[in-house]
């Protein structure tokens, strides 16, 4: 009598369940800026600003490309002088 949830783990490899504190912090990352949380907020606890931080930065290499050369149109000559009139 096997478990048949057993035969979607990889063989040698054990998963351990994410820890309450690691899933709330990352759907906390996902919807807000640390930054509003941190002024929300007047009592964080160490951990889990640490944990939010942690969850708020890109995990794979294309999102850490793409937001490394994000750019904000403050460089283009084109916008930097047009923005300025008012």
């Amino acid at each position: 009598a096997t478990i048949p949830a057993l035969g979607l783990l990889p063989l040698g490899k054990t998963q351990s369940p994410e820890s309450l504190l690691d899933i709330a912090a990352r759907k906390v990352a996902e919807k807000w800026p640390f930054q509003r949380v941190d002024e929300r907020f007047e009592r964080i606890p160490e951990p889990v600003q640490r944990r939010i931080v942690y969850w708020s930065f890109p995990r794979s290499e294309r999102e850490i490309c793409m937001y490394s050369s994000f750019n904000t149109g403050a460089e283009d000559p084109a916008t930097a002088s047009g923005g300025a009139a008012g």
